[in-house]
């Protein structure tokens, strides 16, 4: 008799399924990321007919009641923008980021402010134990008895607490230790993880309660897991910044009731996670004055403006092949933009070497920051100095134009907020923004344009 197949292999990076080993996965063409684990045994699980609703009967659009969805606010401006506006009843959110990075401090201090609102908070930690999450509490602030704690790692008694207290809020800390009986792979194995999360989107739906799931990173910078864990939950959110840093930056991935690639600013003290009321004047601090090589451009980050400084130092070579470094921008967008200079400039670089840095660890892919970059490279290569009240935005093309860029009026008004006298634009954009009292806008069509104000 043929003998039953009993395992299965997932990979741990996609979670495509497969009943053999292979060496590459056919979902996402990575190598090496195949494991093997025990089939989960068939039940009437999260697709059964038990958890199936009793109607499934179309319904008219039009019938359709369209009303505000009634959000929670954590009293946390910062976090309230990244959520779109508060938490919404009966979301699932993920939160990721580096370990040490403050992810559980932040989820304790919005379990503080929703107590003091009189919200049943429930914390379930499989990481911690009660007397580690008591004295990291104690340097937050004091707790209502709104907040109960439970230290679990089974999903069956979990959801039992769950259903029995029906708590408005509910912490999971983290979803890579939790494991369920009937699945015999290791927590933090694919399958547990997507089983677990599985649960817990039932309950957020079926209870119309918000939860909150904690995941680890990979080195990459990735949640760990399979990739449909992202695909399953309403918003993930990352944290991002150095942990050894002050300042912490909560990013919107996905956000389903709300705009994405919004950030809230936070900075980490003594009594935890503190908000950054003006995220640009935080990320200029410390500017030098009178130093070449040193632009502030603006970057888009979802609705809101930020300020940022640019600093370039280009220095002859010692060595055959020049050094090229680029520190919270692409590397290719550098090289890029040299070779620009280089050929509808004729500035010579071949022979230097060139670094540059976005201070304050943010990191930009946005193209508008391109007239920034390459004023900051040219000032350094010159040795001239950029007047410190100059703000300088834009995209630039291989033929050397200005290319516009979108929200060009809120750019402007986030820099004459802060003071600056000139703002270097794109002339595309001089239609779009209105004069605005204390700033001069001067509108340029190629680089050549804005390097001659120089």
């Amino acid at each position: 008799m043929a003998k039953s197949k009993t395992t299965i292999f997932y990979c741990q990076n996609c979670g495509y399924e497969s009943s053999k080993w292979m060496g590459q996965c056919p979902g996402c063409r990575e190598w090496n990321t195949m494991v093997e684990e025990k089939a989960p045994a068939k039940s009437g699980g999260a697709g059964g007919s038990a958890h199936r609703r009793e109607s499934a009967a179309p319904t008219s659009l039009t019938a359709v009641d369209l009303q505000e969805e009634e959000r929670m606010s954590t009293h946390m401006a910062e976090l309230d923008r990244v959520l779109g506006g508060g938490i919404v009843p009966g979301s699932l959110t993920l939160v990721g980021g580096d370990p040490g990075i403050g992810k559980s401090t932040l989820l304790l201090q919005v379990c503080r402010y929703m107590a003091a609102d009189g919200h049943k908070v429930l914390y379930i930690s499989g990481e911690e134990s009660l007397r580690q999450i008591k004295i990291r509490a104690n340097r937050i602030g004091s707790f209502t008895d709104n907040l109960l704690l439970l230290c679990e790692t089974n999903l069956e008694i979990i959801e039992q607490t769950i259903r029995s207290q029906m708590p408005a809020i509910t912490i999971i800390d983290s979803i890579q230790t939790m494991y369920h009986e009937e699945i015999s792979s290791a927590p933090g194995s694919v399958s547990q993880v997507r089983e677990s999360t599985n649960v817990l989107l039932q309950l957020a739906k079926g209870l119309n309660i918000s939860v909150f799931i904690v995941g680890h990173v990979t080195k990459e910078g990735t949640v760990a897991g399979p990739r449909v864990l992202e695909h399953m939950v309403d918003t993930v959110l990352y944290f991002e910044g150095d942990r050894h840093a002050s300042y912490r930056i909560l990013r919107g991935v996905k956000n389903r009731f709300g705009s994405t690639n919004e950030i809230g600013v936070f900075e980490m003290k003594e009594e935890g996670l503190v908000e950054v009321k003006n995220a640009s004047e935080f990320m200029l601090s410390g500017k030098p004055e009178g130093a070449s090589g040193s632009v502030v451009s603006c970057s888009m980050e979802g609705t809101r403006p930020m300020l940022l400084e640019i600093q370039a130092l280009v220095c002859h070579s010692n060595f055959g092949i020049p050094r090229r470094q680029a520190t919270g921008m692409d590397f290719n967008r550098l090289n890029l933009l040299m070779a620009v200079l280089e050929k509808r400039l004729g500035v010579q670089m071949s022979d230097c070497d060139a670094y540059v840095n976005l201070a304050g660890g943010m990191r930009i892919l946005e193209p508008a920051i391109d007239l920034g970059v390459s004023m900051a490279v040219v000032s350094s290569f010159k040795n001239r100095v950029i007047d410190d009240k100059t703000i300088a935005f834009g995209e630039i093309g291989l033929s050397g134009e200005v290319r516009g860029v979108s929200m060009a009026a809120q750019r402007v008004g986030e820099a004459a907020k802060l003071g600056f006298t000139t703002c270097i634009l794109p002339e595309v954009n001089l239609a779009q923004v209105k004069p605005v009292k204390g700033i001069r806008l001067i509108g340029v069509r190629s680089v050549r344009d804005a390097i001659d104000l120089i």
